[in-house]
This record gives C-alpha cells, structure tokens and sequence, in this order.
C-alpha cells in the first residue's frame, strides 16, 4: 500500500484539520469533533440547518459541500464507518437557528442508526429535526452494508435541492417535503476497474484481474451484480444507460440532470470519453440533459471506476435550484 499519509490511525482528523485551514473562507471545525461546519455563520441565521454526513473516504462528500447554498455541516466519520451520534448531535446543535434542521442520510444500516439516534437526542433538546435516506443505487436491492438499495452519489443532487431550498428561506416542512418528492426520481449505477485499499487495513474490498470489471459495486467496495472482460467507453455506457432506462423509462419529452462521478482513481480523460459517449447513448432516447456535471464528486478513495447518476426533473423549480450558485469547496 502507499499513501501520502503519516499514521493510518490518524488520517481522518489530519484530513479534517488540511480542510478547515486550506479552505477557512467556508468550514470551521467544530470543537472536540471531525465534524466542520459554515464559516458564514452570520448568513445561517433564521434558516433551517442542513446536515449530512458518513464515513470519510469519499471526498469531496461530505465537508467539501458545505457552505452557502448547500449543506450547513458535515460529519466525518471514520474511514467507510458511520460516525458517532453524539457528533452528528454537536453538527446539529452548531446548525440549529430556531427553524429547525433537516439531515440527508446515506442509506446504510450504521448511518440510519447513528443519524437517529442524534435526531432522538436532539428532540429531547426541543430541536425538531426531520430527515431524508437516499437509496438512489440501481444495481442491487439488498447490499453488505444495507437493507435496501444503497445510498450513493445521487444524494449530491438532494444536497443541492435542500441546500438551495434552506438558503431561500423555506421551511423545515417544505424542505421535507420537496425532499421526498425528489427521491425517487434520481438514481444511480456504477462500474469498477479496482477496488478502494482501506488505509487502515492496507488491503482492497475486492480483488479484479487486470482484464477484468464489475457492474454496480457499491462506494464501500460492496460487491455488484456480474463481472466480466473489460470492455470499451462505448459498452460501459451502453450497459449502465440500459439499467437506468429499465428503471426510469428514458423520454425525450422529460427533462433531466446527469452526474459522472469519479470513484476516486479515474482521470477526467476518461470521464470525459465516458461522457462523450454518454451524450450519444442519450441521444437515441432524444434525451439532452438539462444540467450536468463531470468530476469527482463521491469517491470510494482509490477506486477506479465511474458512477452515473440520472435525475429526472419533474418540477421544473428543481432545475432552478441545481443552477443556484453556491459557495463551497467542491461543488
């Protein structure tokens, strides 16, 4: 294994700690936590709060999508492990203006957990808290770390939604519910080359031959649904458009939002040729997206590999908020 890191054991809070100085203008670390939160405090007041959060690995996501227009905070927990509940309560209480604060999940098993738990705690606090799981990957119904389909890199696309709604002024009842009309209209399958090597245990989640690739592999190196030879740009798109379809019914008359993420390894030369090829997959559906993004966005640290997320716009307000500017590290 070689990583440009000191201790294994260390990696998180030396990564939280390079983020909060590179970037001061918009995180703040919050005190005896690995959880950051917005610099412009004085811009939150009267909003509701905004917090995700998961294990770290996966950078940008969380803390590099905080700041004005998305989330208020982010909790960084260990590397591919929930964090605690009682930071994400601080991340909670740091948030909380009076209005209430609404928590976008990952859905896997410790993360609904914890996420919970910090909403108990905080309810006894007289914090109303409500809170949204995303479950927007395709590939496979029931995963290692999951009951249900698994949260990936489409929950990008519900930070942004909440995100622009709270910096509007909405309310904690009408960010729920936007919320949960967004839900099922994003989803998202991957591909893989490699599998992420965990710097606390210097071993890969899978191992793939040289010549071989994986279909929708989860952020975490969860298994997917077939491997097979590796194949051109071409074929990848054709195999995980041709998923998305079975599920979305690609129409021409609809619009939509596009994310090729990165899992951490893969250039943007090929992210570009991916997209290339993307574009004309879609256009046999008469499909143009309406918005789209290219770039690391949700990694699974050295993973090699691509993500493809689809958000089918059904309000067109929700295309107004993708394109609402935002101050953050990543986005």
């Amino acid at each position: 294994m070689k990583k440009i890191i000191n201790d294994p054991a260390n990696v998180v809070p030396e990564m939280v700690e390079g983020m909060v100085r590179s970037y001061p203008q918009y995180l703040e670390k919050i005190k005896d936590t690995a959880a950051v939160v917005r610099a412009d405090k004085d811009s939150m007041s009267g909003k509701v709060g905004i917090v995700s959060g998961g294990g770290s690995g996966h950078e940008p996501t969380h803390a590099g999508f905080v700041g004005k227009g998305m989330l208020s905070a982010a909790v960084c927990g260990q590397v591919f492990t929930s964090p605690t509940p009682d930071q994400i309560y601080e991340a909670i209480k740091a948030v909380d203006q009076g209005k209430g604060v609404f928590l976008v999940i990952k859905n896997y098993s410790g993360d609904v957990m914890n996420f919970d738990m910090a909403k108990d705690m905080a309810d006894m606090d007289n914090i109303k808290v409500k809170s949204i799981v995303v479950d927007d990957d395709i590939a496979v119904e029931n995963s290692t770390f999951t009951q249900g389909r698994r949260g990936v890199a489409g929950t990008i696309f519900m930070h942004k939604i909440v995100g622009a709604l709270a910096q509007e002024g909405a309310s904690l009842d009408e960010i729920d519910a936007t919320a949960k009309k967004v839900l099922p209209n994003i989803k998202t399958i991957a591909v893989a080359l490699s599998a992420a090597t965990n710097p606390e245990t210097g071993k890969p989640g899978f191992v793939l031959k040289d010549d071989e690739i994986e279909y929708g592999v989860g952020i975490h190196s969860e298994p997917g649904y077939r491997r097979e030879k590796i194949r051109p740009a071409k074929d990848l798109v054709t195999e995980l458009v041709g998923k998305l379809n079975d599920e979305m019914h690609l129409d021409g008359h609809k619009k939509y939002a596009v994310l090729v993420n990165g899992m951490g390894a893969t250039p943007l030369m090929e992210q570009y040729i991916f997209s290339n090829d993307l574009l004309d997959k879609l256009n046999e559906f008469n499909v143009k997206p309406a918005f789209m993004k290219v770039g690391n966005y949700m990694t699974s640290l050295d993973m090699a590999g691509i993500s493809l997320t689809v958000f089918e716009l059904a309000d067109e307000k929700w295309l107004e908020y993708l394109n609402k500017p935002v101050e953050t590290i990543a986005w």
